[in-house]
C-alpha cells in the first residue's frame, strides 16, 4: 500500500510531511536554545522601551469602539440630532414609520408605471 497521493499538480506523502515537521521542530529548538540565557520572563526586561517615559495605563491608550466612528458621527451630527429628537422608544411609532415609508415607496413604484 502506497501512502503517496499523486495528482497532476504534485504529490503528498504523510511520512515525508512528518519528517519535515520533525526536522523544522529540531531546527526551531536549536535556534531557541541559542537564545540569551540571562532573559528573565517576569522582570523589567519584558516591558516595552518608551524612551524613558512611563508606560501609560491600558485604559488611557485603549481605543474604544465609539472612537472608531468619531469622524462619521461628527460629520453627521446634525442628522443624528434630528433622529434623536424623533426617537421615542415606542415600537408602535417605528411600525407607523415603516408602514408610512412603505406606502410611499409602493405609491412611487405603482405611480411610475
Amino acid at each position: 500500500m502506497s501512502l503517496t497521493l499523486t495528482s497532476p499538480s504534485g504529490f503528498w506523502n504523510p511520512l515525508l510531511w512528518l519528517a519535515f515537521l520533525i526536522l523544522f521542530t529540531l531546527i526551531g529548538y536549536i535556534i531557541y536554545s541559542k537564545g540569551n540565557p540571562s532573559y528573565k520572563k517576569d522582570t523589567e526586561q519584558v516591558k516595552p522601551y518608551l524612551s524613558g517615559n512611563i508606560e501609560p495605563s491600558k485604559e488611557k491608550i485603549q481605543v474604544k469602539a465609539g472612537d472608531i466612528y468619531w469622524g462619521f458621527v461628527e460629520a453627521l451630527k446634525d442628522y443624528y440630532k434630528v433622529l434623536k429628537a424623533m426617537h421615542t422608544g415606542d415600537l408602535r411609532d417605528y411600525i407607523l414609520w415603516y408602514l408610512g415609508i412603505g406606502a410611499i415607496i409602493i405609491f412611487i413604484l405603482i405611480g411610475g408605471v
